[in-house]
């Protein structure tokens, strides 16, 4: 989130972070969205007694701020089908791993149990199924032979800075969509 506030800065930029939303009332990026002056809302799925109910408030809440575009940066919850299908084409997520490798959490502990020699991360739009929509955007990075989860999260977050920016920046400016289930240039 950081890096697409820092991007989004910049005057020749196309996209505009007008909210911060997050699940997690303690969640870091609050805080950093604030000292940026950018509007924040929790809303705590602890509240809610479904996924259908919490889904409907984020959905309310991003249609009343007027949001086109959302971007899950540390959001670690599944929509609904039906919430994810309403934001098909506008919603991005970026996920730890060169997709289709390693879906899910921990990604970077699957990455050395699998002795891989390279790992990365993927911007990729939303679907239904998990961490498997169209790719917008990928970076690789080396798995060195002294490599520690933290040592390649570290490296994988560096490239997560650049590739979710510019990945954002394609979708804002109208250069890239979806067809069937990759994405194409414009």
């Amino acid at each position: 989130m950081s890096a697409l506030i820092k991007a989004a800065k910049a005057k020749n930029y196309p996209a505009e972070i007008v909210l911060v939303l997050s699940n997690r009332p303690e969640a870091k990026g609050l805080e950093l969205a604030k000292a940026e002056s950018i509007p924040t809302a929790v809303i705590d799925h602890k509240t809610f007694s479904t996924r259908e109910e919490f889904d409907a408030a984020i959905d309310a809440k991003l249609k009343a701020a007027k949001i086109e575009i959302v971007c899950l940066a540390g959001f670690m919850r599944v929509f609904t089908d039906d919430f994810v299908e309403r934001w098909q084409g506008k919603m991005l997520n970026i996920h730890p791993s060169l997709l289709p490798a390693f879906k899910g959490t921990d990604t970077h502990r699957h990455a050395l149990l699998a002795k891989v020699d390279t790992h990365g991360a993927t911007v990729h739009f939303v679907v239904p199924e998990l961490d498997s929509g169209p790719i917008v955007m990928q970076a690789e990075v080396p798995v060195l032979s002294d490599d520690t989860e933290e040592k390649l999260a570290a490296r994988v977050l560096k490239v997560e800075h650049k590739i979710y920016p510019a990945a954002l920046k394609m979708l804002a400016s109208g250069k890239i969509r979806i067809e069937g289930d990759r994405v194409v240039a414009i």
